[in-house]
C-alpha cells in the first residue's frame, strides 16, 4: 500500500498563496466587471404584444380618458366653425398672426380634428381591449361551481358552531333553503358550499361597456344628427328646411336636402312676470303638421320641448318684435315688416336694427338702431329713458337714422343685428347749439316723419317672438340608456358584496354538529349577520339547538391579528 498524504501536506504554503493571490484577483476583477447576460431580441411581433398590452390596461384607459378631456377644451376657448362660423372669421380677422397656426392645429373645428379624433380611437380600441378578457374570464367564472369546503375552520375571522338534535339531512335542507336566492349553492360530501357576489364583476363589466356605448353614442350623434336655431315671430310659420333657419349645422352622414318636411306655426307667444320684473312663465303656443299631415296644438316651455318630425325644439329665448312700416321721400313702401329686438336685461330693454335697402332710385339707402322699451319711465327733463318693468305696459321706440351706403350690395354677409355704418352718415337735428344725432320716439300706431325729405316710419303693432332650437339626434336615447346602464353598473360594482359560505355537518353522540365559516373580498361588516342567518334557518331557535361551542364570532370589522392570517378565497 502506498503513503496517504496528511492534510497538512495539501495545505497550500503562503508562498504558493502569494504567487496565486495577484491572477486570482484579476480573475475576480474580470468577473465583477462582465456585462450582465442580455435576453433575447423581442422582435415585431414581441414588441407589438407589448404596446397592446399597455394600451389594453387600465392605466392607459384612464390617461387616455382624462387626454381626451384635456383635448376638448380647445373647443371651449376658440370659436368653432360648426357652431359659430361668423365669430371664427371675426377671430381670423383680429389675429391675423395666431389664426393661421390655430387653423394648421384644427383649434377652429376641434371634435373633428385629426388629433381629437385619435385621441378618441385609442381610448376606444383600449376599452374594448380591457373589457374583452375581462368579459371571458367572468363568464367562465360563472360557469365555474364554487369552490370546496374547506378542511378546517380554525383560520376563517367569521365563523360559528351550534349543536341540534336534527339529523344532517334536514339540516342541509333547511341551510340550503335559506342560501336560495342568495348565493350560489351545492351540498358536497364534505357539506355545503356558497358564493354570491358575481353581479359585482357583472356590474364592473356594464359599466366598461356602457362607457363604450356612451363613446359610439356621442360619435353617431356627431354623424347623424343636425341642429338650428330660428327666430319665429307671432302669426308666422317656420318650415324645417335649411333656408328657414337663422343658423344651422348638420353632421356629415345627413341629407340637408331630405330633411324631415314639418312646419308650426307661432299663434301666441305668453309670459308671466311678478310685480318686481321676476319670470314666472314662457309659454310659446304653437300649432304643427306633421310630415304625414297630421295636425294639433303643443305648447313649448323651457326645459319642456316640443317634439316634431323626430326632432326636438326648445324655447331658448323670447323678446318683442316690432312691426314698422318705412316709406322713402317718394311716399313708396320701402320696408314694412316685424323686426325682432334681442332683449339685454331683466326689464327686456331691447337693442335692434332696421335696414331699408329698397328705396326710390336716387335716394340714399336708410339705417335705423336702438332701443325697445316695454314699460318706458321718461325723465322729466328728456335727459334719460329706461323700462321699468318688462311686459308692454307703456312701449316705446327710441331710434336714431343712418343714411347711406348699407353695403348689402358687396355680396359680403352681414349681422341682421348689427349696422355697418362705414358708407352711411348719421342724420342730425338742428339745436341752439348746432346739430345733434336725430332721435325718434315712436309709440304703437304713431307715424314720424323723417328730416331731408327721407320719407316715413309708423310702429304699426307689437307681437313677439321666439327663440327656438331645434335639434334632430337618433342617437339621444342610446346615449340615455348607455348612461343610465353606467351608473347601475357603477352601483353594482360598488356596493354588492363578494362572499363565500360553508357550511358542514358531522355527527357526534347522536347529535349533529353545524359548523360555518364566512369570508368576503374586503371589509364586510354584514357577513357575520349573514352566516349568522343561514345558521338560524339550518338550527331554529327555540329547538334543539344547543349554546356554541365554537369561537366567537366578529360582527364588526376584524383585530389586527386575525386580518394578518386571513385566508385567501382560493386556498382551500
Amino acid at each position: 500500500m502506498g503513503e496517504r498524504a496528511t492534510p497538512t501536506d495539501e495545505r497550500p504554503s503562503s508562498a504558493d498563496h502569494a504567487e496565486r493571490s495577484a491572477p486570482d484577483a484579476e480573475v475576480f476583477s474580470s468577473k465583477r466587471e462582465r456585462p450582465e447576460p442580455s435576453g433575447p431580441a423581442l422582435g415585431l411581433r414581441g414588441w407589438l404584444r407589448w404596446v397592446w398590452r399597455q394600451l389594453t390596461s387600465m392605466r392607459v384607459a384612464l390617461m387616455l380618458l382624462l387626454l381626451l378631456a384635456v383635448a376638448a377644451l380647445p373647443g371651449s376657448f376658440f370659436p368653432q366653425v360648426p357652431q359659430d362660423a361668423a365669430a371664427v372669421a371675426e377671430y381670423r380677422s383680429e389675429n391675423p398672426v395666431v389664426a393661421p397656426w390655430l387653423d394648421r392645429l384644427g383649434m377652429f373645428d376641434v371634435y373633428a380634428s385629426p388629433w381629437f379624433g385619435a385621441v378618441y380611437l385609442l381610448l376606444f380600441v383600449s376599452l374594448i381591449g380591457c373589457i374583452l378578457p375581462r368579459a371571458s374570464v367572468h363568464l367562465r367564472a360563472l360557469r365555474t361551481p364554487p369552490p370546496r369546503v374547506p378542511r378546517s375552520f380554525a383560520r376563517f375571522p367569521v365563523q360559528e358552531e351550534r349543536t341540534t338534535a336534527d339529523g344532517a339531512e334536514r339540516v342541509t335542507e333547511r341551510a340550503m333553503s335559506a342560501l336560495r336566492g342568495r348565493y350560489r349553492a351545492r351540498v358536497t360530501p364534505q357539506g355545503i358550499t356558497a358564493e354570491r357576489g358575481y353581479l359585482r364583476e357583472t356590474g364592473n363589466i356594464v359599466f366598461h361597456l356602457s362607457l363604450v356605448g356612451i363613446l359610439l353614442s356621442l360619435a353617431a350623434g356627431q354623424l347623424y344628427s343636425y341642429r338650428g336655431q330660428a327666430v319665429v315671430v307671432e302669426g308666422e310659420a317656420f318650415a324645417n328646411s335649411v333656408v328657414d333657419y337663422d343658423s344651422y349645422t348638420s353632421g356629415t352622414f345627413v341629407d340637408d336636402s331630405n330633411l324631415a318636411p314639418f312646419t308650426f306655426t307661432l299663434e301666441e307667444f305668453t309670459s308671466e312676470f311678478t310685480v318686481d320684473a321676476q319670470a314666472r312663465d314662457f309659454a310659446a303656443h304653437v300649432s304643427v303638421v306633421e310630415p304625414d299631415g297630421s295636425e294639433r296644438d303643443e305648447t313649448i316651455r323651457v326645459n319642456h320641448p316640443m317634439s316634431a318630425g323626430g326632432a326636438n325644439v326648445y324655447l331658448s329665448g323670447n323678446g318683442f318684435a316690432p312691426r314698422v312700416t318705412v316709406r322713402d321721400g317718394a311716399g313708396q313702401v320701402a320696408f314694412s315688416d316685424a323686426v325682432p329686438f334681442l332683449p339685454e336685461d331683466g326689464v327686456y330693454t331691447s337693442r335692434g336694427v332696421i335696414k331699408v335697402p329698397d328705396v326710390s332710385a336716387g335716394q340714399e339707402q336708410l339705417g335705423l338702431t336702438g332701443a325697445f322699451l316695454p314699460t318706458a319711465d321718461v325723465a322729466a327733463d328728456g335727459t334719460g329713458i329706461r323700462s321699468l318693468h318688462p311686459q308692454p305696459h307703456d312701449p316705446l321706440l327710441v331710434l336714431t337714422l343712418w343714411a347711406g351706403d348699407l353695403g348689402l350690395d358687396a355680396g359680403a354677409p352681414q349681422n341682421v343685428y348689427e349696422l355697418d355704418t362705414g358708407g352711411m352718415r348719421q342724420v342730425t337735428e338742428p339745436t341752439g347749439d348746432g346739430a345733434q344725432p336725430l332721435t325718434i320716439l315712436l309709440a304703437p300706431g304713431e307715424t314720424v316723419e323723417l328730416p331731408e325729405g327721407l320719407g316715413a316710419i309708423t310702429f304699426e303693432d307689437l307681437p313677439r317672438f321666439a327663440a327656438l332650437d331645434l335639434r334632430h339626434d337618433p342617437s339621444l336615447p342610446w346615449l340615455l340608456g348607455s348612461a343610465l346602464a353606467a351608473m347601475a353598473g357603477l352601483g353594482a360594482s360598488l356596493f354588492v358584496p363578494r362572499r363565500r359560505l360553508w357550511v358542514r355537518m358531522t355527527e357526534q353522540d347522536g347529535r349533529t354538529v353545524v359548523a360555518g365559516a364566512a369570508l368576503a373580498r374586503g371589509e364586510d361588516v354584514g357577513l357575520a349577520g349573514d352566516l349568522r342567518r343561514v345558521l338560524d334557518a339550518a338550527v331554529p331557535a327555540g329547538g334543539a339547538a344547543e349554546p356554541s361551542t365554537g369561537p366567537p364570532t366578529h360582527a364588526g370589522p376584524e383585530p389586527a391579528r386575525a386580518a394578518a392570517r386571513r385566508p385567501d378565497p382560493e386556498d382551500h
